[in-house]
């Protein structure tokens, strides 16, 4: 490949394109009306412009990406991840213009995309999944009597999405009709499709996923876990590899069921098996993403691996370079998304300038991002800033980084989740690692964040104070004291 087209905006395209740099090769960006002035236009060697703001009439606009390509004499397209990342028919037409798709075939992002689709091809394989029904459904009805037999509290989720959308937690039967209704309407609305399919809820479950590779050969590898239970409206706040309750015995099993689930489809290139476990380290396959994940430095900075680079050259037709006894884990790695949003707000989304923008820096640090300072956070898109992720040789080394580097991370113009982060990395469930899903509901209310606020303020001035104090004993007059000086002189 000479020469490869991002499909995406903000930190990812800028990630993408800096390894594309590194291996010699060109990039091309495109760009909306919005991101006119984004780093990641200005780092490409060529940079397009879609079309206006809204991400249909610019990132969305498949059909104008392959154009460009064509024009440009693009040999490949990275999608990124969200936008047309695991869109199936985008994927394909890029392959029928005789140009590279770096991701999974077509074929696999079908099967993986359904999740009711991806269940019947993976329990060929002996891999735990969560009880259930195997159809999608839409009758209220017949969803009642299904949620009677797999026993309460149940899960309604959306067949044909992610995110959160189109997603119920039942307890009781009285709960079952509006819930099932409302998430019909949910993913109709999201998603256009209204089936969704009903499972037994995992109570106190924890969210680990397990980073796979594989080539056009069939080799296929795990790149270890990542933990991925803090979060918000079921969407990941923080993630760290490796996952503080996972056992070696563990990692091996539930790596070599994330290995079948790759091959269950022919799966090629970098993608993400998602599992569900229960208080009891009983995993359950939950789905594939087939693509790149936001969380995925966190695998990069133990293994030492560039997952983008593995992509690319999967992708041109190399074999992979390393085995499976190459993945070790070293040391310990943790991620924060950095979200424009309001933390004491219900995570609103918090639109404006950044008025003051400064990173954290030193050894260990890792930014992602696509933001300077005198930017505005455009309410287009998905109000992520940047990924914060820090390396430690120990969890405790981690995430006291992790706490330095939020200090030190200077952002004024709108609200972020930085706040938040010190509130889960300060808080005991996450240091013992004694926590799952329902952390945000369990342990987080803005007020705890108001207090700690308000108790820094108080600190802050007390300490503004005392250094005022000190200051003004050493300007003061020196005092007049009674002498003879005066006496000696008139003698």
């Amino acid at each position: 490949m000479q020469k490869i087209l991002v499909a995406n905006r903000g930190e990812i395209a800028l990630r993408v394109m800096r390894t594309i740099r590194k291996m010699g090769i060109k990039s091309v960006a495109v760009f909306s009306e919005a991101d006119r002035n984004a780093p990641h236009v200005l780092f490409a060697d060529e940079a397009v412009c879609l079309g206006a703001a809204p991400s249909a009439q610019s990132y969305l606009n498949g059909d104008k990406i392959i154009a460009i390509c064509k024009e440009l004499g693009v040999d490949g397209i990275h999608p990124g991840y969200g936008f047309l990342s695991e869109n199936a028919d985008f994927a394909q037409k890029v392959t029928d213009a005789g140009i590279e798709f770096i991701g999974p075939s077509p074929e696999a992002m079908r099967v993986m995309g359904s999740k009711l689709a991806a269940k019947e091809c993976v329990s060929h394989y002996n891999i735990p999944m969560v009880p259930g029904i195997d159809k999608a459904i839409e009758d209220v009805g017949l969803a009642i009597e299904i949620a009677a037999k797999v026993g309460y509290p149940v899960l309604i989720k959306a067949s044909a999405g992610g995110g959160g959308k189109g997603m119920r937690i039942v307890e009781k039967a009285a709960d079952m009709k509006e819930q099932m209704e409302r998430a019909i309407s949910e993913a109709k609305s999201a998603f256009g499709d209204g089936s969704v399919f009903i499972e037994k809820y995992v109570t106190s479950p924890r969210h680990i996923e397990v980073q796979v590779l594989a080539d056009k050969y069939g080799n296929v590898i795990h790149g270890l876990e990542r933990e991925c239970s803090i979060q918000r409206r079921h969407q990941k706040v923080v993630e760290e590899s490796p996952s503080a309750i996972v056992t070696q015995e563990m990692r091996n099993k539930i790596g070599e069921a994330a290995v079948m689930v790759a091959k269950s489809c022919n799966y090629v290139s970098t993608g993400t098996v998602e599992f569900l476990v229960d208080d009891k380290l009983n995993f359950y396959f939950l789905e594939m993403n087939t693509r790149l994940q936001v969380e995925h430095p966190v695998t990069e900075m133990i293994t030492g691996l560039d997952l983008v680079e593995q992509q690319i050259k999967i992708a041109r037709g190399e074999k992979l370079s390393v085995t499976q006894d190459d993945i070790k884990a070293d040391g310990h790695a943790i991620e924060l998304r950095v979200y424009a949003e309001d933390p004491l707000n219900n995570f609103m989304p918090s639109i404006g300038t950044l008025t003051k923008y400064v990173k954290p820096t030193g050894e260990g640090i890792r930014v992602d991002d696509g933001y300077e300072e005198g930017m505005t956070i455009p309410i287009y898109y998905d109000p992520m800033i940047a990924k914060l992720a820090v390396y430690g040789k120990t969890r405790t080394e981690a995430i006291q980084k992790m706490l330095q580097a939020i200090k030190d991370y200077k952002i004024e113009g709108v609200a972020t989740t930085l706040p938040f982060g010190t509130f889960v990395f300060e808080h005991e469930a996450f240091f013992s690692g004694n926590f799952d899903t329902h952390f945000v509901k369990n342990y987080y209310t803005p007020e705890k964040i108001k207090e700690k606020q308000k108790a820094n303020a108080e600190i802050a001035s007390i300490i503004a104070l005392k250094y005022w104090m000190e200051k003004q004993k050493i300007l003061s007059p020196v005092e007049n004291k009674s002498t003879s000086w005066k006496r000696r002189l008139a003698h």
